[in-house]
């Protein structure tokens, strides 16, 4: 049985998450990536306490296709270290599921 992800990352402008996002779908590693702008995140960098406005992205995907994810992602991404975070769907409707199935590359066999 497949499993199911959802991968977040954050980018500092738009255009990029936009651009990136774009280009995820098209590779087919992603199915859907949800743009939410006006984050504001707290975070410790280099020793300091830092603050920035962000935009996050979910995406939703397969874990066997989140190497290939996580290496276009850092590809593209202007941050030095990425957030790039993985959690496991644990359930969908299996309508919502059989859509990932047709719209994310096929699965490799092992």
């Amino acid at each position: 049985m497949n499993k199911y992800i959802q991968v977040v990352t954050t980018f500092e402008k738009y255009e990029e998450a936009k651009k990136v996002a774009e280009q995820l779908v098209a590779a087919r590693l992603t199915a859907c990536v949800q743009i939410v702008p006006n984050c504001h995140s707290v975070y410790r960098w280099q020793g300091k306490v830092e603050s920035a406005h962000e935009i996050v992205c979910t995406m939703k995907s397969r874990l066997d296709l989140f190497p290939r994810l996580c290496e276009a992602i850092t590809s593209m991404h202007s941050y030095e270290v990425p957030e790039i975070v993985a959690t496991e769907i644990i359930d969908a409707s299996p309508e919502y599921l059989n859509w990932l199935d047709r719209e994310l590359l096929p699965q490799q066999d092992d």
